[in-house]
């Protein structure tokens, strides 16, 4: 009796852990099959962005790349379980890194160059019939507003959205040090999600950064690029000495919940209800 008791434990644990592969194959293309998804409906198709440029000297230059990913995914999952019919595409490596292009290996992709790429994936998916698109940025460069002003133009009926999950929540609360490239936020992130690819924090530099002497141009109001090796000197900036993997988890919770929420309103929306009544 106890032997049959244990393996009847041991089918339902490996009937679970089916079953929870199937989940995550069936809301991450990269990991799916052509025979799994061509008969599945999905309602949004999220596309983590992401680029390749220099972090300090302590994280990887793919660091935008990953952060986005993993984002994507466990929000993907979160909303999925709610019910969402999503699919998260593979995540694009190269951002707008113009002001960046003297520092070795920042890869540059021109905003045209975005513009054309994300032209020809909006395409492919509107002629399979996938009417909403969200763009995972995980990049300050990018600027994807402009971008899908035009291009949405051409695909009446299409909802293309865009979110910076940088943004989605405000770091005060779970940062001592504040900053906004290798700082302590993504200093903590990465040594959450990936710290094998973390540096020890000795070998970071201090992420200082000088300031334009035009006020303005330091205030939101008012913009031009930044030369990023005139900027900093390690090209970080923001300190990261104080970053822990625990500020990171803490950060990410909230982030991954309020970027669910939004991938399942946008599921649940459409074209022609997208507004309140007035008031």
């Amino acid at each position: 009796m106890v032997c049959l008791f244990l393996f009847t434990i041991l089918v339902l644990l490996s009937e679970v852990l089916k079953s929870n592969n199937n989940v995550m194959k069936n809301y991450i293309l990269s990991e799916t099959t052509y025979g799994e998804v061509k008969d599945t409906h999905v309602d949004l198709a999220i596309l983590p962005w992401g680029a390749t440029e220099a972090h300090n000297f302590h994280l990887p230059y793919s660091t935008d790349t990953i952060e986005s990913e993993y984002i994507a995914a466990k929000a993907a999952r979160t909303a999925t379980e709610s019910g969402a019919k999503v699919m998260v595409l593979p995540s694009i490596p190269f951002g707008v890194n113009t002001g960046q292009k003297d520092i070795k290996f920042c890869m540059n992709i021109n905003p045209s160059t975005q513009a054309s790429l994300l032209n020809d994936l909006v395409t492919t998916l509107y002629a399979q019939g996938i009417r909403k698109l969200m763009i995972l940025n995980g990049h300050g460069g990018n600027d994807f507003k402009p971008l899908l002003r035009e291009i949405g133009s051409s695909f009446p009926g299409m909802i293309l959205a865009t979110a910076n999950w940088f943004e989605a929540v405000e770091k005060d609360g779970f940062f001592e040090k504040q900053g906004e490239h290798a700082d302590e936020m993504e200093t903590s992130i990465m040594l959450s999600i990936a710290p094998e690819l973390v540096r020890p924090l000795y070998e970071a530099g201090k992420g200082a950064a000088r300031k334009f002497r035009v006020e303005a141009l330091n205030q939101n109001w008012a913009w031009t690029e930044r030369k990023w090796s005139e900027v900093t000197l390690d090209t970080g900036i923001g300190d990261p000495s104080l970053s822990s993997s625990s500020k990171g988890s803490r950060y990410l919770e909230a982030v991954i919940g309020k970027v669910a929420q939004l991938i399942i309103e946008l599921c649940n929306v459409e074209q022609g209800d997208f507004y309140t009544a007035r008031e």
